[in-house]
C-alpha cells in the first residue's frame, strides 16, 4: 500500500470515528431534551390540574351561591305568590257566599213573583170577564140611544166634538179678547203717560225744512249785478258754492236750490256780504267764499258744543262734536237732523227717567244715533254702520253703541235703553209737520196696507184713515161670526207686521154689521 491509500484509510477511519462520537453525543443530548420535555410537560400537566381544579371550586362555588340567591329570589315570589293566591283564595270565597245569598234572594223573589204572576192572572181573568160583561152592557146602551136618538156612534161622536170644539174656541175667544183688552188698557195707559209725559216736556219746531233759501235784494238792479256780464257772476258763484242760483221775476229776491244745506247756507251768507259789500266780480266771490267756508267750519264746531251743552253732556269726543254740528246742515225728509236727534236725546231720556233706567246712556245714545248721516256722503256704506263705527272709533261705551244700533231694527234690542231710542226715534220722525213724505210712496203705503186687509176671506170693504195710523175693516156678517171677528182681526194685524214697514203702529178696526129689514106692505 502506498502512503496516500494509508492516509486516505486513516481519514475514513477519522471521520467514521467523528461520526460515531457525534451520533452518540445527538444521542445523549436528545434523550436528554426529551427528558427536559418530559419533565416540562409534567410540570405543565401538574400546575394546569392544579389550577383546573381551582378554577372548578371556584365555579362551583359561584353556582352554589347562584343557585342559593335563585333560591331565596324563588322562595320570596312564591311567599308573594301564595300570599296573592291566598287572598283570591279569600275574595272567591266571598264571592261564592254573595253568589249563594243572591240566589237564594232569586229563588224567594222567583217564587213570589210565580205566585204574584198566578194572582194577576186570576185577577185579568175577571177584568176579561168584566169588561166582555161592560162592553156587552154599552152595546145594549149604544143601540138603545141610536133608537133614540136616530144617530150612529160616529155620528154622536163627531156632533159631540164639534159642539165641544165651537165652545172652547168661543170661551177661547172671549178669554183672549178680554185678556187682550186688559192688557191693552193698562199697557196704553202706561204708555200714553210716559208717552205724553215726554212729549209735553219737548218743545220742537213744528215745520220742516226745505231745500231752498231766498235771498232778498236791496233794488231789481242789483240782479243784473249779480248775473254779471255774459253771466260770469252768477257761473262764479254757483262753482264756488256748489249751488243754483234762480234769477227769476220774483221781485227784490234770488232763489238758492240745493240739496246740501250746508253748501246752501255758506252761499246765502256769501252772497248776501258780497250784496252788502257791493264788489261783485269773480275773483271777489272765490274770496268771499272761502271766507265764508272757514268761517262755517268753525260754526260747525260751535253747534256742535251748544247741542252737547243743551243737554249737558260731558265727556264726547271732540271729533263727534264737529260732526254733530255739521248735522246742524244736515236734512232727512226735509226735517233737520241736529235737531231731531236732540229731540230724540230729550225724549229717550225723558222715557227713561219715567222708567228709572240709565238716563245717560238714553241721552247719549238718541243724541249720537244719527251720526252716520254727517259723513254718508264721503264714505261708503249706510249711515247706521258709519255710525257704528265713528262711535266705536271714538270711545263710546257698548251700551250707547247697542242703544244706536237698533233704532232702525237691524239689530234686536237687548237693554231698555236701546227700546227707549227706537221708540224716541219713531215719535219725532212721525209728530205732524215733522217729515215731508213724497205723496206717490204715501199713496203706495195706504193702498198695500188696504190689500194687506182685503186679501182675507169675509171682507167686504176696507178704508185706511188717519193717514195710514188706521185700517177699518167692513165683513160680511154672514161669513164672519163674532168669535171669528176677533182672530180675523189678529191675522190681519200679524200680516200687516210681517209684509209692511211703517212707523209707529196701525190700529186694526174691525166692523162686522147685522141688519135686519122687514117691509110693511
Amino acid at each position: 500500500m502506498t502512503n496516500e491509500t494509508v492516509w486516505i484509510v486513516a481519514c475514513m477511519a477519522a471521520a467514521v470515528l467523528a461520526l460515531l462520537f457525534y451520533s452518540r453525543s445527538a444521542r445523549r443530548s436528545a434523550q436528554q431534551t426529551i427528558a427536559d420535555a418530559e419533565r416540562r410537560a409534567r410540570e405543565l400537566a401538574e400546575q394546569g390540574q392544579r389550577e383546573g381544579e381551582t378554577k372548578i371550586r371556584e365555579a362551583e362555588v359561584t353556582a352554589k351561591e347562584k343557585l342559593l340567591q335563585a333560591r331565596n329570589e324563588f322562595e320570596k315570589i312564591s311567599r308573594k305568590r301564595r300570599g296573592e293566591l291566598e287572598t283570591l283564595e279569600r275574595r272567591l270565597a266571598q264571592k261564592e257566599d254573595n253568589l249563594e245569598k243572591r240566589i237564594h234572594e232569586l229563588t224567594a223573589r222567583e217564587r213570589e213573583a210565580g205566585q204574584q204572576e198566578r194572582a194577576l192572572g186570576r185577577t185579568e181573568k175577571e177584568l176579561g170577564e168584566r169588561q166582555a160583561e161592560l162592553e156587552s152592557m154599552l152595546a145594549k146602551q149604544r143601540g138603545q140611544l141610536e133608537q133614540i136618538a136616530g144617530l150612529t156612534a160616529h155620528q154622536a161622536k163627531d156632533e159631540l166634538l164639534r159642539v165641544m170644539e165651537t165652545e172652547a174656541r168661543n170661551e177661547a175667544a172671549h178669554r183672549v179678547k178680554r185678556i187682550e183688552d186688559e192688557a191693552k188698557e193698562q199697557g196704553h195707559k202706561a204708555a200714553q203717560r210716559i208717552i205724553a209725559n215726554a212729549i209735553q216736556r219737548s218743545a220742537s219746531d213744528f215745520v220742516a225744512e226745505t231745500t231752498v233759501s231766498v235771498v232778498l235784494l236791496p233794488n231789481d238792479d242789483m240782479k243784473g249785478r249779480i248775473i254779471g256780464r255774459e253771466g260770469r257772476n252768477i257761473r262764479a258763484l254757483e262753482m264756488a258754492t256748489g249751488v243754483d242760483l234762480i234769477v227769476d221775476d220774483t221781485p227784490e229776491a234770488v232763489i238758492l236750490s240745493g240739496f246740501d244745506p250746508f253748501r246752501r247756507e255758506v252761499a246765502r251768507v256769501a252772497l248776501e256780504r258780497l250784496i252788502s259789500d257791493g264788489r261783485i266780480h269773480p275773483a271777489r266771490i272765490e274770496e268771499v267764499v272761502e271766507k265764508t267756508k272757514a268761517e262755517f267750519e268753525e260754526r260747525v264746531r260751535q253747534e256742535g258744543e251748544a247741542a252737547v251743552l243743551e243737554l249737558n253732556l260731558a265727556d264726547i269726543h271732540p271729533e263727534l262734536v264737529k260732526l254733530l254740528g255739521r248735522l246742524r246742515f244736515r236734512t232727512s225728509y226735509g226735517q233737520n237732523v241736529l235737531k231731531h236727534s236732540k229731540e230724540v236725546a230729550y225724549l229717550a231720556s225723558t222715557m227713561a227717567a219715567e222708567l228709572r233706567t240709565d238716563v245717560h246712556v238714553a241721552k247719549r245714545a238718541g243724541l249720537l244715533h244719527d251720526i252716520g248721516k254727517a259723513v254718508d256722503r264721503e264714505v261708503d256704506g249706510g249711515h247706521l254702520h258709519i255710525g257704528i263705527d265713528l262711535l266705536r272709533k271714538y270711545g263710546e261705551s257698548e251700551a250707547v253703541v247697542h242703544a244706536m244700533a237698533c233704532h232702525h231694527g237691524d239689530f234686536d234690542p237687548e237693554t231698555t235703553e236701546a227700546v227707549l231710542v227706537t221708540a224716541a226715534d219713531a215719535l219725532s220722525a212721525a209728530r205732524p209737520g215733522a217729515r215731508r213724505e213724497v205723496l206717490e210712496s204715501y199713496i203706495k203705503r195706504l193702498e198695500a196696507l188696504e190689500e194687506a186687509a182685503n186679501s182675507f176671506d169675509g171682507v167686504q170693504k176696507c178704508f185706511a184713515i188717519q193717514a195710514g195710523r188706521e185700517v177699518r175693516v167692513i165683513v160680511d156678517a154672514k161669513k164672519v161670526a163674532d168669535e171669528a171677528a176677533v182672530w180675523l182681526a189678529r191675522d190681519i194685524a200679524k200680516k200687516v207686521e210681517s209684509e209692511l214697514t211703517y212707523p209707529g203702529e196701525i190700529k186694526v178696526t174691525l166692523i162686522r154689521e147685522t141688519r135686519s129689514i122687514e117691509y110693511a106692505r
